[in-house]
């Protein structure tokens, strides 16, 4: 199971920071997503690109986690060299990461038309 089977994401940039929100696709999963990703495990996950801190911001009354992560994208837009210096990748690379899955949790809860 990946976050990709809960959750959208978007990412994008401010300076040298870069943006990211993952919203549930179902509101009763926003838990699951808030217990998963966390600002040290996203940090890890972007080992490499993310230089610096990440902060963690939870919005339950949208069901989403937003990310603020800062000293990501090569000094921001104007002074970067990187292909991606908007960060908007950024967004597609967290999609795959894993979830722990509950033993009573699979894909098919997610989607009836998976047996």
């Amino acid at each position: 199971m990946k976050i990709r089977d809960i959750a959208l994401a978007r990412s994008g940039d401010k300076g040298n920071r870069a943006t990211l929100s993952l919203i549930a696709y179902d509101p009763a999963d926003y838990a699951r997503l808030e217990r998963a990703l966390t600002a040290e495990r996203v940090l890890a996950h972007y080992q490499g690109v993310v230089h610096g801190a990440v902060q963690c911001f939870p919005l339950p009354h949208l069901g989403a986690v937003h990310f603020v992560m800062n000293d990501a994208l090569g000094g921001g837009v104007t002074r970067s060299l990187a292909l991606d210096a908007h960060g908007k990748t950024l967004s597609a690379a967290i999609l795959d990461l894993a979830l722990d899955a509950d033993k009573d949790w699979t894909a098919s809860t997610l989607d009836p038309r998976i047996p």
